[in-house]
This record gives structure tokens, sequence and C-alpha cells, in this order.
């Protein structure tokens, strides 16, 4: 009867969609999990801000050159990234899932290998005592201080008599205890040795030929791709941007080399790494920044030239690094995963497609309405997106974490990770949109001096402030969903989510033109939290087992 009655006693979390709220106490809590997330997240955070920094400073050398060369690489570095972006992200994203879901299987086999074998020398040290004790009862010499019951020596049954047998046909070793001790005490030492992982392997393959693809094209391709930006035959523009975009897209298999190899680093849950040697690299493409744009008067050419110099020395510098973690090359080529990566990449390239139109849709939209407009929304939207660079760092640590915890089948760690960085993209949120909202209405004269344009970033405000947690939860939940290998769910939803908010663009944009736009964003990306919201809140695809816990 009491069994029946506890059965029956109603859960804390009875719904799966209250596991949101789950230890949200313990967000300041500088926990071991809280210590592991932000150990991922920072370096992450500051490797992906480092990009743009160092764009800015490379922007503020090219302007030395004139308006016309800053405009020019300007169109360039757009085209570039953008191409950059649909090609590699990804397999960023897959990488490290991948990657992590491998190394924590390989892990977890080395350890059963060396549980197994130390329980085989266990019992071979049993089947060892047990044959003296029989030697001394024949000898008529009972052993003292032994206490094993005879039924002990019948008890063993054909287990023993093949120990035995592997032991007199050489198979086993029995004598050599202290390779055990030291083989069970080295275990860190052995898991941590230079091993085969095929997604990393994969992953090399595929940013070597994405990369050199996308050189080929911009190469190749680089006028009607400038014209599409707008860059017309007659206009003055069009010869440094040809210069400056057909050197830099020598770069362009440095660029997918390094990122994929960040992915690799990213799921062995090491950012740092790759953070080093980011830094290390920016800094030597600004130094060499002044040598040869204005020292050996390249002008714009000495610009991609110095960018290009500083990916290829970043693209060898983690490849001697990984080297020393993985072979580069699978033992068989059949390990290879290129199916795998090509079905998951292709819906998250969908997935990009998608994300990117919703955004560039609204800027063109904003561009229609003349150019004072125009300059408001571009501010506001450079500062309305700060928050994905932060909230990348949360989204890449849960990712790894729970990629980790899924292949461990340690559900819940898995929740645990994905609630604990959630609330922690909240928190943050909230800090920026304070920091947003401060910011834009005091200091918009920064960045413009034209009181409508002031006007209008002041208008856009409450939309940019208000929406900063709701984005930051958006991008945490793209790191939840790729942890939990949920990449077709975090696609389709996302092309479904970009699809309604097309439609509510166009239809706000003619009844409510520049505050319109605004909120369609923030209705697109509430749809996009919400989405992510839906998929673990409601116990479906990788997170059933949140609703079985909640039955019981």
């Amino acid at each position: 009867m009491d069994k029946n009655v506890s059965s029956n006693a109603p859960n804390k979390w009875k719904m799966p969609l209250f596991v949101f709220f789950k230890d949200a106490r313990s967000v300041f809590k500088l926990d071991d999990l809280s210590k592991q997330i932000i150990g991922i997240a920072f370096p992450s955070a500051l490797a992906v801000a480092a990009d743009p920094i160092a764009s800015l400073i490379d922007t503020a050398f090219i302007g030395r050159l004139g308006p016309v060369e800053l405009a020019a690489a300007g169109v360039s570095i757009a085209l570039f990234n953008q191409a950059s972006r649909i090609t590699i992200f990804p397999l960023v994203s897959i990488t490290t899932s991948f990657v992590a879901e491998e190394d924590t299987i390989e892990k977890l086999n080395i350890i059963a290998a060396e549980n197994k074998l130390k329980e085989n020398v266990k019992l071979t040290e049993v089947i060892m005592l047990e044959d003296h004790m029989i030697q001394d009862i024949e000898k008529g010499t009972p052993r003292e201080n032994t206490d094993t019951p005879k039924e002990s020596l019948a008890g063993r049954g054909e287990e023993t008599k093949e120990i035995k047998a592997n032991n007199e046909d050489g198979n086993s070793n029995t004598c050599k205890y202290s390779n055990v001790t030291t083989s069970t005490k080295s275990k860190e030492k052995v898991v941590k040795k230079k091993r085969h992982i095929a997604s990393a392997s994969t992953a090399l393959i595929f940013g070597t030929f994405l990369g050199l693809f996308q050189a080929a094209v911009l190469i190749f391709a680089a006028k009607p791709l400038l014209s599409v930006m707008g860059v017309k035959h007659d206009s003055p523009m069009l010869a440094p941007a040809l210069k400056y975009l057909k050197l830099r897209a020598f770069g362009a298999p440095a660029v997918l080399l390094s990122l994929a190899m960040q992915g690799i680093f990213r799921g062995f849950k090491d950012t740092t790494t790759p953070l080093y040697v980011i830094v290390s690299g920016y800094a030597i493409n600004v130094a060499l920044d002044p040598i040869l744009i204005f020292k050996l008067k390249l002008g714009i050419r000495g610009a991609a030239i110095s960018h290009v110099l500083s990916q290829y020395m970043m693209a060898l510098t983690l490849l001697l690094m990984l080297m020393k973690k993985v072979y580069i090359l699978p033992p068989r080529l059949k390990d290879l995963q290129i199916f795998r990566f090509l079905k998951n990449g292709g819906l998250l390239l969908l997935r990009v497609v998608a994300v990117t139109f919703c955004v560039t849709l609204a800027a063109s939209l904003a561009a229609r309405l003349g150019s004072i407009p125009m300059a408001a929304f571009q501010t506001c939207l450079q500062v309305w997106l700060t928050s994905s660079l932060l909230a990348d760092g949360l989204a890449v640590a849960v990712q790894a974490i729970l990629a980790c915890s899924f292949a461990e089948k340690d559900y819940k760690k898995a929740t645990s990770a994905a609630t604990r960085t959630l609330q922690m993209g909240f928190i943050l949120g909230m800090g920026l949109s304070l920091a947003a909202g401060f910011g834009l209405y005091f200091g918009a004269g920064i960045f413009s001096r034209n009181a409508d344009v002031v006007r209008l970033i002041r208008i856009a405000i409450p939309f940019v402030a208000a929406t900063q947690p709701i984005n930051s939860l958006a991008f945490v939940f793209d790191g939840v969903n790729y942890g939990a290998s949920d990449f077709a769910y975090s696609a389709i939803s996302l092309v479904i989510v970009s699809m309604i908010s097309i439609a509510t663009e166009f239809l706000l944009y003619r009844s409510k033109h520049f505050i319109g736009i605004w909120i369609a964003l923030t209705i697109y990306m509430t749809l996009r939290m919400l989405a992510g919201i839906w998929r673990m809140g409601t116990g479906t695809g990788p997170w059933r087992f949140l609703r079985e816990n909640s039955m019981t």
C-alpha cells in the first residue's frame, strides 16, 4: 500500500517544461558545473570577439588609403565573410558534437578495457590461490590464515577452467601484476594518448575541400559577385575591390581549415588553445599591415596579403598542436564519416540560409526607406546582435558538455548542463539589455551627428534592449540542439520560423515602416527561442527521458 502511494505521489517536476527552473538558485553558484561552463565559454567568446576587433584595426589602416579603398575593402570583406559563414558554420557545428561524442566513447572504451583487465587479474589471483590450497591439501599441509570455503573451489565452474586453460596456453598474463598496477594507475595518461578520432579526420578533409572550392569561386567569379553586392563595372571601387578580394581568396583554405580545427578543439572541450593561436595570428596581421601597406607601398593588396599570411600561420600552428592529440589520417578510409557529415551539414546549411535571408531581408527593407532610416537600422542591428558574440561562448560550452553527456548516457548531467547554461544566458541577456538601452540612449550621437538618425535610433531602443534576453536564449538553444545532435529539428524549425518571419516582415513593413521591421525581428527571435523551449520543454526528440522521468 505504501509503495502504491509513493509511486502515485505528485512529482515536483510533473511537466518537462518546468525543468528550465530547476536549480535556478544555483545560477550564481560557482560549483564544478559552472566552472566547466565558464572555462569553455569565456575563451570561446574571446576568440569570437578577436575577429571583429582585428577587422576594425585592419579597416583603420585601409581607411588611411582613402574612401574608395575603404569602401572597396568593406564590400570585399562582407562578401568573403558571408561566403565563409555559409560554407563553414555547418561544418564547425557538427564537428564539435561528433568529436565530443566520439572522444567520450573512446575514453569509455579505454576505461572499460582497463577495468576488465583488472577483473581478470583479480580472478587469476584467486585461481592461483585455490591451486596452492589444493596442492597443500593433497600434501596434508593445510594453509594458515585462509578462510576460503571448499565450496568456492567447485563454484568457479567453467570460468575457472577457461582461465586455467588460457594460463597454460600462455594467452593470459598471470605473473606480471606490476604491469597491470601501473596500467591502472596511469589510466588518465592512457586516455590522453594520441588516438584516432574519425570525425576529426573527416572535418579536416571537408575543411580543405570547402576552402579550395571557396577560393576558386571567389577568384574566378569575383567580378559578378561584386556586381551582386552593388559594385558595378563603372564604379571606382571595382578595381581595388577585385585586387583585395582575389588576394584574400587565396587564404580561404587556411580560414576554413582553421575553423574546422577550432570545432575539433571545442569537441575536446579545449577553447583556450585556439584562443592563444587566434590572438597571436591577428597580432601578426596587425603588425604586418603598416609594413606591407605603407612601407612596401602595396596599398590595399598589402592588407590582403597580411591577412592571408596570418591565416596560414594560424592554420599551421593549430594543425601542429592537433597532431599531438590525434592522428590526422584514419587507419582505414571506411572509418571516415563522409555521409554523416553530408547529411547533418546539409541540414545546417539550410538553416544558415534561412537565418541569413531573414536578417538580409530586414536590412534590404530598411534600405528602401532611405539613407537615414538605413543608417539608424544598421547601427541598431550591430548592437542588437552583440549578444550573439557573448552567447556564442555559452552555446559552444553547452554543446560540448551535452555531446559528452549523451554519449555517456548521463542524462542527469545533460539536463543540469542545459538548464544551467540557459539560466546563465538569460542573466547575460538581462545585463546586455541594460547596457544596450543606456548605451544607445546616451551614446546615439557617437554613431551619427544627424538628428533624424539619432531620433530613429532612440525609437528602436525598446526593441533592441528588450529583446536581448530573448536573443541570448535563442543562441544558447542552438548549442543545446547541436549538443543533443538534434540537427534535423534545429534546421526544420528554423525554416518554418523564417517563413513566418519573412511574411511578417513584408506585412509590418508596409503598415509600420521602420518600427514594423523591428517588430518583425522581435517576432523572429521570439519564435526562435520558443522553438528551443518547445523541443526540450515537451520532452520530445532526444529529451524524451525528461517526460519519462516526470511520469515516475
